[in-house]
């Protein structure tokens, strides 16, 4: 090899050599470019073409009853969702699913045409529907599980617990108080598509570890409670041609809410198909003058301050009373005399009342209304709650004070009055009313308890002492306006009232429109329970005495026969000493021995309804009875019907249901 070729080879060399380091350093600078200074962005955008999302809403915590029955839950329901990008023939899919899906033709073919690759098309239907949608086996249309809030007890209490819309959040009632402890974090469900756009499969990403969960509500409220309450309600409003109505059941010394019922009834599981006002709890949300059912507060003050005493007598004028240009008269034109203070309790004096009143003064008494809560929010821990109608004392005339003495001229709430009422069944001591006892995460761990809170005392305990006694001579005597709510062998203390609806277009108060009312506690000298009954505008038997008094007999009846004296008996929340960790537990409370004999004997079928078909299951293995399941979701009906002697073959037919 000559010296020209030698030099010429290794210019060669080298030629290739730097050829070959521009291109490394220019592919490791366009590799640096691309995975570190542009690499978050290019990632993003591939996840976008390659991924596709859809977020899923959480399951939502379960609202239990205080003795661990399930008010409302969560299932997995079927949804209907599409790509448009991947239907070939929109026309003909949107023809086989109208039909199935129930959707107007012509909507649904607009939305498999649009250019977006993902689109809703039927929320949360039912097991049938999806099966026959499946079998179709349309390219681009894809079946996804959804969480679907159910009431496995229909309208029991549904004004109450209130309803969440398509989204999983709370629009009502506990569920909209409690949205962000039920609503755990959102799930994300995405789609791998290849290069060709083929979806590939699914897959679930779960919320990271430390995003909000889901907790679970413990509520004060007894559901087997809440059912008597409602069909007695029921009852009452049907038989008396009731516009309406509403009762509470209160414990008096812890405020605890046994109870509270909307009459007429709602549906949370139809709620999308229900009149929205239907949804109301006119138990916090309406106001309505409380008529007679004031009168106890204003004896409750008047002899707390010392101005009168039970024995005191006033003059009554022979039933006609003129003040100013007005005459106070007594309900359905009665005529007293001389009446003492336990008298006109006892007959519901309207010009008694005046004139106690007149002997404290309106500064006073508005001071007592005040401290019994009227005016106010209770605090009650439901949405919606409004304070009433209470004018300032200095707006006040000779006639407003008169007239508020016998409960005309001031607007109260349900809750208010009954939690008036408790403060003196509680020896004078207010308690704030409350519905939930307590907050557990996904382990059964109490997370938050309520605890029994006092707002102030009233009245001292001897002035509370006595009105109970004087109240228990209203129910007790044979004269009194509330003896139709007496209880075989019990004490019960009570007031009537039936109170006028102002009638706006007459601008006059009207004699046909009335709320007739009853509330009392007992045993009087130990109180348990305490109850207040409204019926509003009853066309036969318009007054309280003889309307709502019967009302609360039954339900007093019924629980007393339930629960003998104490409903407390077994606590639903068990709180172990500190340092070990608080644990709640859900006891129910112990049934009377007439109770087990129906619905616990071995012999007999148990109590399916509520359950899923796994807990079916269970229960039937554990008391030997055979089950024929029908459909899915939760247990909502059973034949033979719960606490029936088991058959021969002991086999029982559940049907199970979405709520839908």
């Amino acid at each position: 090899m000559t010296g020209t070729t030698n030099k010429w080879m290794k210019f060669r060399i080298a030629t290739v050599l730097a050829v070959f380091v521009i291109l490394f350093v220019a592919l490791t600078a366009r590799a640096f470019q691309l995975q570190i200074l542009s690499g978050k962005k290019l990632k993003a955008l591939a996840a976008r073409q390659h991924t596709q999302t859809l977020t899923l809403q959480p399951e939502r915590g379960i609202i239990f009853d205080r003795n661990g029955e399930k008010l409302a839950a969560t299932i997995m329901a079927d949804s209907v969702c599409a790509d448009p990008s991947k239907i070939e023939n929109p026309a003909k899919a949107a023809a086989s699913l109208a039909e199935i899906l129930q959707v107007d033709r012509a909507l649904l073919a607009q939305r498999l045409s649009g250019g977006k690759n993902f689109r809703w098309l039927a929320r949360q239907i039912g097991p049938d529907q999806a099966s026959r949608v499946q079998n179709l086996g349309i390219d681009g249309i894809y079946i996804v599980k959804e969480p679907k809030r159910f009431y496995p007890s229909g309208e029991l209490a549904g004004h109450l617990i209130g309803f969440v819309g398509l989204d999983a959040k709370g629009l009502e009632g506990l569920e909209l108080r409690y949205d962000r402890y039920l609503k755990g974090a959102p799930q994300n469900l995405l789609w791998t598509r290849d290069a060709k756009g083929t979806r590939l499969y699914p897959r679930a990403e779960k919320p990271e570890t430390g995003q909000r969960q889901s907790h679970h509500l413990v509520l004060t409220i007894d559901n087997r409670i809440q059912h008597l309450v409602e069909s007695h309600l029921k009852g009452a409003v049907k038989a008396k041609g009731a516009k309406g109505g509403f009762a509470v059941v209160m414990d008096p010394r812890t405020g605890e809410i046994l109870a509270l019922a909307n009459e007429m009834g709602f549906d949370p599981n139809k709620f999308s198909a229900t009149n929205p006002t239907l949804g109301k709890n006119k138990a916090i949300t309406d106001v309505f003058d409380p008529g007679s059912t004031f009168k106890p507060f204003l004896v409750a003050a008047a002899i707390e301050d010392g101005i009168v005493t039970e024995t005191d007598t006033f003059d009554c004028e022979d039933g006609r009373y003129a003040i100013a240009d007005r005459v106070i008269r007594e309900a359905q034109r009665k005529r007293h005399h001389m009446l003492t203070v336990r008298e006109i309790l006892k007959y519901s004096s309207n010009i008694g009342s005046v004139k106690i009143a007149e002997k404290l003064g309106k500064e006073k008494f508005f001071d007592y209304i005040n401290q019994f809560g009227f005016g106010a929010r209770t605090g009650i821990d439901l949405p919606g709650e409004v304070v009433g109608i209470l004018r300032p004392v200095d707006k006040w005339t000779r006639v407003d004070a008169a007239t508020i003495a016998f409960g005309q001229g001031i607007s109260v709430t349900a809750i208010q009055l009954i939690t008036a009422l408790s403060s003196l069944a509680n020896g004078g001591v207010l308690m704030k009313p409350f519905v939930v006892k307590g907050l557990m995460d996904q382990r059964g761990n109490l997370v938050q308890a309520t605890q029994p809170t006092p707002v102030r005392r009233v009245v001292s305990p001897e002035t509370a002492r006595r009105i109970a006694v004087m109240l228990t001579d209203v129910v007790g005597a044979e004269d009194g306006t509330g003896k139709q709510a007496r209880i075989a062998n019990i004490a019960v203390a009570g007031k009537t009232g039936t109170s006028q609806k102002f009638d706006f277009s007459r601008r006059a108060y009207s004699s046909q429109r009335v709320k007739a009312s009853f509330m009392g506690f007992f045993p009087s000298d130990n109180p348990q329970i305490a109850i207040l009954v409204i019926l509003d505008e009853p066309q036969r038997d318009k007054w309280g005495g003889v309307a709502a008094a019967p009302v609360f007999r039954s339900i007093g009846e019924q629980i007393l026969n339930r629960f003998k004296t104490n409903i407390r008996e077994t606590p639903f929340l068990e709180v172990e000493p500190p340092g070990i960790g608080m644990q709640l537990k859900l006891v129910s409370a112990p049934a009377p021995v007439a109770a087990q004999t129906d619905l616990e004997d071995e012999g007999n079928i148990p109590d399916f309804r509520g359950l899923t078909i796994r807990e079916v299951l269970k229960k039937a293995q554990d008391r030997g009875v055979k089950v024929h399941v029908v459909g899915s979701g939760w247990a909502v009906a059973q034949k033979p019907a719960a606490g029936m002697p088991a058959p021969a073959n002991r086999i029982c037919t559940v049907t199970f249901g979405t709520g839908s």
